[in-house]
């Protein structure tokens, strides 16, 4: 099964929680499992930015 290595939506919803306990808006975060990944986190105002690597699997086009 394909699936993510990190999942973003998590990091997404943590880095607000993480940045305010913390005092950072830029944060780094780690999934530690079998396939493991490393993201990068940033909150700005009501918005995180999320970097990391990706690769496509899948493309299409929607007509």
């Amino acid at each position: 099964v394909n699936e993510d290595p990190v999942t973003g939506s998590a990091h997404c919803a943590l880095a607000p929680y993480w940045a305010e306990k913390m005092g950072e808006t830029k944060l780094i975060g780690y999934q530690a499992s079998a396939r493991g990944g490393v993201v990068e986190v940033e909150t700005i105002g009501d918005r995180v930015r999320l970097r990391g690597q990706a690769v496509t699997t899948f493309k299409g086009e929607l007509v």
